[in-house]
């Protein structure tokens, strides 16, 4: 007579719900953002309270839309579900601007995100090249003459930091007046790998919001 195994089936990782982002987050920052003043103070070296608001509102989207490829390569997500997560949140972030006082600033912070999103996605893709050197090179050529094309290279940069490579304050240069949008993209490059060493360990439980 055979004996029935004891031992459980194994199972499939719990699927979770968790809520990355939600348009009351996005409208809670942009009253914060109406609420800040962003007037210089002459003879202060203290950022102004509306761009350090600014500065967080960015960081807080970064960390919560790497929170989902976390979550991808910690296998609680199918490819699948992670793009649909992503377009969940971009459809938030990139929804159009608001016309009034913080117009401009909301555009600048969104021009920024679109190499955060781009860059999940190549990720997400793969086949991306990993010689960053290269890629930053290129990227400041193309910036002024195809912005697609410029923004498809910095997403590849951003792909490399989202796997673990270092980058990119080597890249970015302190002492410029005018920064490119290539610039700003590479920042927010930086802001990645930071947010990404931020959720090493990261892997949430059954009913937490992130």
């Amino acid at each position: 007579m055979v004996k029935k195994s004891k031992t459980a089936p194994e199972q499939e990782p719990l699927k979770l719900f968790y809520i990355f982002y939600n348009q009351e987050r996005w409208d809670n920052w942009l009253t914060r953002l109406r609420e800040s003043n962003f007037d210089i103070v002459e003879g202060s070296d203290d950022m102004p309270e509306g761009f350090q608001a600014l500065y967080n509102f960015g960081q807080d989207i970064t960390l919560s839309v790497l929170k989902i490829i976390k979550l991808y390569q910690n296998k609680r997500f199918s490819m699948e579900e992670a793009v649909d997560k992503l377009d969940q949140v971009e459809k938030i972030i990139m929804s159009e601007a608001p016309h009034d006082e913080i117009e401009e600033v909301v555009e600048s912070l969104q021009l920024s995100m679109l190499v955060l999103f781009a860059s999940c996605r190549k990720f997400l893709e793969g086949g991306y090249q990993t010689d960053i050197k290269a890629l930053v090179g290129e990227g400041r050529k193309l910036i002024d003459g195809d912005m697609e094309k410029a923004l498809g290279v910095a997403a590849e940069i951003g792909a490399n930091v989202i796997n673990g490579a270092s980058c990119c304050s080597k890249y970015v240069k302190d002492d410029i007046d005018q920064p490119t949008l290539f610039d700003e993209w590479l920042i927010e490059a930086e802001t990645m790998n930071e947010a990404m060493t931020s959720l090493k360990n990261f892997d949430e439980e059954a009913g937490e919001a992130v």
